[in-house]
């Protein structure tokens, strides 16, 4: 067999399994480390290039944290995800990226998030290694104990915008936000698991110890009482926090949350989704469309005066 020859078949089964490798690190759910970017936008310094350059560093090293808890959790699920109706498909499930290949990866960004993280900003490595280490735990333990589970994705979540809170230095950033977040995680958190146990039915125990303690009824419940606890807690951040515009324009964001809110149950009740729910965002065009609009006009409430100031130093005036 002649060298031209080897490289024709081994090249193929390379580019497949970068493919793959890409895939396990599950680049659409890095939307979930926008989190780190609310302090930048509450605390009012976005417009700041120093804090904004850090919060984009602090973002991409989130995203590679993330990806590497992703490819662990898939190393220790292959056996389970080879029989499940969705995730047989994944790469490592289906063959396509050998395990080997994927420990490698996964040891390179380690070694690699780390040591930087550190660097940018000590207080952020400290969260960054409690981040990977909660997850660590979510993969081998957490994630078959009932209401644990979802309690340890929120407290990712809260881990992310704690992250970018050290980036920016936050002075104003209403603790409100902390509870906020912890709530939506749950509640995203709670509908994912509602669709697990429908795409699932009676295999549901066999993919994660979890699903056989959880049952509709109970789902529905927990759902029902963390959505009007998010509405009343965000209703009331927007005219109670010391950090906002004290004429109470914050209010008018109310809305969109309601829609979004309201929006995702409809998706997870009347459409049967509630998967992942960066994948739902990312395929429902009226979600976007509430997102962009609910951060336009939170930008604009909360950044009247520096708006202000750039136009009159824009207009000479």
């Amino acid at each position: 067999m002649t060298r031209e020859t080897t490289l024709e078949k081994t090249t193929p089964g390379n580019a497949s399994a970068l493919r793959g490798l890409i895939r396990t690190m599950r680049l659409k759910q890095w939307l979930k480390n926008g989190f780190v970017f609310l302090p930048l936008l509450f605390d009012v310094k976005i417009l700041n290039l120093y804090y904004l350059s850090r919060t984009l560093a602090g973002f991409a090293l989130l995203c590679l944290a993330s990806s590497t808890i992703y490819i662990i959790n898939d190393l220790v699920d292959i056996e389970k995800d080879r029989r499940h109706p969705v995730k047989r498909h994944r790469p490592l499930a289906s063959g396509q990226l050998s395990p080997v290949v994927a420990l490698a990866a996964a040891a390179l960004l380690l070694l690699v998030t780390l040591p930087l993280s550190f660097v940018l900003h000590p207080t952020f490595g400290m969260i960054v290694a409690g981040y990977i280490g909660l997850q660590l735990l979510y993969s081998f333990s957490l994630k078959h104990v009932i209401i644990l589970d979802v309690l340890a994705v929120s407290a990712g979540f809260v881990l992310r915008v704690a992250a970018g809170a050290t980036l920016v230095e936050a002075e104003r950033f209403s603790p409100w936000l902390y509870v906020l977040t912890t709530l939506l995680a749950l509640f995203l958190s709670f509908g994912k698991r509602r669709h697990e146990l429908l795409l699932l039915k009676e295999d549901a125990n066999s993919h994660r110890a979890s699903l056989e303690e959880y049952n509709l009824p109970l789902l529905d419940e927990m759902i029902s009482v963390v959505t009007a606890t998010t509405v009343v807690a965000y209703s009331l951040y927007t005219f109670s926090a010391e950090n906002l515009p004290k004429n109470h324009t914050m209010m008018l964001t109310i809305p969109f949350v309601l829609y979004g809110i309201f929006r995702y149950l409809y998706l997870i009740h009347v459409k049967g989704e509630g998967d992942a729910p960066d994948e739902v965002v990312l395929r429902d065009r009226p979600m976007q469309i509430t997102l962009v609009l609910w951060g336009l006009s939170s930008f604009l409430i909360l950044y009247t005066e520096q708006i202000k100031a750039i136009l009159q130093r824009f207009l000479g005036g």
